[in-house]
């Protein structure tokens, strides 16, 4: 069973269908024991940085979140869910994130013929070849909506690429940790292939 972490806020039944789409089993849960007993986690978002981890705090989930990650099972994070992993952000002041990834969240300081947010399809260049990007070809376009991209103390980390205005960091890989800038749950047959990979991931 896959768990798909609900906070309050995020496509929360977008990413629920895509798995779905590809033969995996997923819930949309905020149980604790729901997380722990499930075999993969899946931390979706969308919205502001601060928001979000004052959700996370209400409703109890950063201590099952952690517990996920450390017990080594596969953990996905998309979209903010990506920046969340990381120590803090810059979005609307300083606030403070989960910490599991050092570095921080920065937001697009661009050419005025760059619009921000980035929203549309872009290609990836693949850095190092995560588990779950097994068969995306460099190059492959994923849907993209967001202000703010990651930017990692630890370079090794990096598994994507992608060039807006500069070349951002779209996709990390750390330990049992996968977490991608686009959203795979709007990026037809390239994103369906990185969550069927997912949940076949151990």
């Amino acid at each position: 069973m896959i768990a798909i972490i609900d906070y309050g806020m995020g496509n929360l039944r977008s990413v629920s269908k895509a798995f779905e789409a590809v033969g995996h089993q997923a819930v949309v849960t905020r149980d604790p024991r729901a997380i722990a007993n499930a075999g993969h986690v899946v931390l979706p978002g969308v919205g502001a940085f601060g928001d979000c981890m004052a959700n996370l705090e209400r409703y109890g989930l950063i201590a099952p979140i952690l517990a996920a990650i450390q017990s080594g099972k596969p953990f996905l994070g998309i979209c903010l869910g990506l920046q969340l992993l990381f120590t803090e952000s810059e979005e609307f002041g300083t606030h403070k994130g989960l910490g599991l990834i050092p570095g921080r969240v920065r937001k697009f300081s661009l050419d005025l013929a760059l619009k921000v947010p980035h929203m549309g399809w872009n290609e990836i260049q693949v850095v190092r070849s995560a588990p779950p990007l097994a068969g995306i070809v460099p190059g492959s376009y994923c849907y993209f909506v967001h202000s703010y991209y990651v930017e990692p103390a630890d370079p090794t980390v990096i598994a994507t690429t992608t060039d807006y205005g500069k070349p951002f960091v779209s996709a990390v890989w750390k330990d049992n940790v996968v977490a991608c800038q686009f959203h795979p749950e709007k990026s037809q047959a390239v994103g369906l292939q990185l969550i069927k990979n997912f949940g076949a991931w151990t």
